[in-house]
Order: structure tokens, then C-alpha cells, then sequence
């Protein structure tokens, strides 16, 4: 026998705790960054996703798709600006926004993960109510909140074998508005409605950076309040932060901040010890599992 079959039978059978511990787990992964717009690594995401499922883990998929949307204002000479991370959506963006996600990106990785020999249905927080905002702030326009979150579609396509795959754009409190959603907001969101296991959001970091500027392990959700207080948690990585933390009080067992350019990462940090991120939980460190 080749050498190279028994490598890959022994990484199967090292495996077996890991799926066994993930079997009927609900991990939502928000797909987003550079990623997104390479072929390669697009197949290499949606093959992932089909993995989990045929494990018997039940993935839901919330995307963004912010250098689509940013290519397609250029194209319109719309203008963008962003405060606190978010971008500022007046009525002529949110209507490219939506045209983005729930079209163009939505329906890709659907047909990603379709190809890859699973089965998708991509879906906006618009259907079936799934998620319903308000106004997060003044300055940011037609930018939402989640405020009512109906997730028993997602638990109907799951249940049924189905990937669901979320654009997080949202209806609104009052008739006929449609809000942009910040995609890491809309998968904590979903992901604590889901009293998830898991939420893995996937970037183009390595993790969150101390103060010395190297990636930290893991992190508790005091030390990262306080990181984001003292200013080493900064830019876009504040919503992303915010969100784990929102997630976990809701429930979540823990958020992962995970490295998306790295080849099969979420597989990396949920079938290893050695992860590909920053963790993120709620209890103390020393109540902690090993990692890495």
C-alpha cells in the first residue's frame, strides 16, 4: 500500500473524536473577504461546506461581498465612506447592495456548493421574516440592526439536508424599507438565534492582534471588552469583536475568528487542536480545552 493512502487513513481515523464531538452541531460560517472573489478558493469553501454536512454537522452560510458591491458603485460612480467599519448606505447603495448579494454573490456560492455535490438554497433576511431591523445609527443610513430574528426557516433547511445560504440584507419596522446588514453582524445575529455550537468568521486575517501585534490564541469576553476599550482592537475588526461577544451572551459556545485564507480553515479549526484563529468564549481561561 502507498504510503500516501496510509497517511490519509490514519488523518481520517484521528478525525473520529472531532466528529464525534461536532455530530448534529449548527455551525454557522460567515464567508467573506478576497476569498470570495477566487474561483479556487471558492470551490474549496463550498466543497468544505459539504463535508460538514455529510459529517453530520449542520453548516448555515451567511456571506458579505464588499469588493463586489465596492466594484459595482465604482461602475455607477456612486460614492462610499464607512464609519466604524460600516459602510454608509443611502437608498441608491442599499439598492446595489442588494442587487449584490442576494443575486450575484448569494446565487455563486449556492451554485459553489450545488457543484460540489451538496445541496444549497440561498435565501435574504428578507424571506420568511428572518430578520427584521431598525436604523443601527443616523449616520450610517440604511444600515440595520437585527431586532427580530425568525430562524425556523434555516432549521426547516437544515433539518431537510439543505445548506441554507443568507445574504444579510433585511426588511425593515416600517413598510417597504430594506436595510443593509454588516455580514459579520448578520451571522452573530442568526448564530444566537440558532443557539449555535459554533460561529466561525472567516476573514483576511490571521486573528485578533495584541498590542505587540501578535495573534492571540484565545481570549476571553472580558479581555476583549477591554481590548477594544484600550484601542488595540481597532477598524474593522471592532464589528467583528462586538459580534462574537453579542453572539456568546445570546448563547453561542464560542466564536471563532478565523484565518479564511488558508486552505480548508474551518476544517483546520474544527477537527485539530491547533485552530486557525482567535476563539473567543465566555468562561474563564482556565476552564478552557486545550488548543494548539
Amino acid at each position: 500500500m502507498k504510503r500516501d493512502w496510509i497517511a490519509t487513513a490514519r488523518t481520517l481515523s484521528e478525525a473520529l473524536p472531532y466528529l464525534q464531538k461536532y455530530s448534529d452541531a449548527v455551525v454557522v460560517v460567515k464567508f467573506g473577504g478576497n476569498a470570495m472573489g477566487d474561483d479556487s478558493a471558492m470551490a474549496q469553501f463550498a466543497s468544505d461546506m459539504v463535508l460538514l454536512r455529510m459529517v453530520g454537522i449542520h453548516p448555515v452560510v451567511v456571506h458579505g461581498g464588499g469588493p463586489m458591491i465596492n466594484a459595482m458603485l465604482d461602475k455607477l460612480g456612486i460614492e462610499s465612506s464607512f464609519v466604524r467599519g460600516k459602510r454608509v448606505t443611502d437608498k441608491a447603495t442599499v439598492e446595489v447592495v442588494e442587487m449584490i448579494l442576494s443575486g450575484l454573490v448569494n446565487k455563486r456560492i449556492v451554485q459553489a456548493i450545488n457543484d460540489a455535490g451538496g445541496r444549497a438554497v440561498g435565501l435574504s433576511g428578507k424571506d420568511d421574516d428572518l430578520m427584521v431591523c431598525e436604523a443601527d445609527d443616523p449616520e450610517l443610513g440604511f444600515v440595520g440592526r437585527p431586532v427580530e430574528m425568525n430562524v425556523q426557516v434555516l432549521r426547516d433547511l437544515y433539518e431537510a439536508g439543505i445548506i441554507p445560504v443568507v445574504a444579510p440584507v433585511a426588511t425593515g419596522m416600517a413598510e417597504n424599507e430594506t436595510f443593509n446588514v454588516n455580514g459579520d453582524t448578520a451571522a452573530g445575529a442568526i448564530a444566537g438565534a440558532l443557539q449555535a455550537d459554533r460561529l466561525l468568521l472567516l476573514t483576511d486575517v490571521a486573528g485578533v492582534k495584541d498590542e505587540t501585534g501578535e495573534v492571540v490564541n484565545q481570549l476571553s469576553s472580558e479581555r476583549a471588552r477591554d481590548m477594544i476599550g484600550a484601542g488595540t482592537i481597532k477598524g474593522g475588526m471592532i464589528p467583528k469583536v462586538e459580534t462574537a461577544l453579542s453572539a456568546i451572551e445570546q448563547g453561542v459556545k464560542a466564536v471563532v475568528i478565523l484565518d479564511g485564507r488558508l486552505p480548508n480553515a474551518a476544517l483546520v479549526e474544527l477537527f485539530t487542536d491547533h485552530g486557525a484563529g482567535t476563539i473567543i468564549r465566555g468562561t474563564a481561561p482556565e476552564s478552557w480545552p486545550k488548543r494548539r
